[in-house]
């Protein structure tokens, strides 16, 4: 069995991250050749945000703060709740509209958290902020995202 440092792992970013997401990763599972959990590293400098708020849909989420002081929100009952957390802490994301969060950096100094995920294929997860839904069937080179408005009927292109 191999194993990661979650202190130690160096991190890198993805060249097409606008800033505000600049959110440099490691992902953990390849490294340990995990299969049904995911996991990955990210390094937050002040300002940064790991994505946009959102919510998946048939796969749970864990963040478990490693260094620094992120800024979670995350939905509350009819609404939304801010809250800064503590290294150490732990906070589980459920599938659908109640695991909805964003893990920002609002402070001066840098973070790292450390994302579990379930690896439940095909992956569909909905961003509130832009009404949009991502899909990815296989992975992420394999997905696409559509806006809510882009609907249409379910026989439209049928024969």
């Amino acid at each position: 069995m191999e194993h990661v440092n979650v202190y130690t792992v160096r991190t890198a970013a993805d060249a097409g991250d606008p800033p505000g997401y600049v959110a440099p990763r490691a992902k953990l599972g390849p490294m340990i050749d995990a299969a049904m959990i995911g996991g990955s590293v990210y390094d937050l400098e002040p300002g940064e945000s790991v994505c946009p708020y959102h919510c998946e849909h048939g796969n749970e989420e864990w963040l478990l703060v490693i260094e620094g002081r992120p800024t979670l929100r995350r939905a509350a009952g009819d609404g939304e709740l801010e809250e800064v957390l503590d290294p150490g802490d732990v906070v589980c994301f459920p599938p659908g509209p109640a695991g909805a969060h964003k893990v920002s950096n609002g402070s001066e100094a840098s973070a790292r958290v450390l994302l579990l995920s379930t690896m439940v294929d095909p992956d569909i997860t909905y961003y509130p902020d832009s009404e949009k839904y991502g899909v990815w069937p296989g992975g992420d080179e394999d997905g696409f995202l559509v806006r809510r408005e882009s609907a249409v009927d379910y026989y439209d292109g049928e024969l």
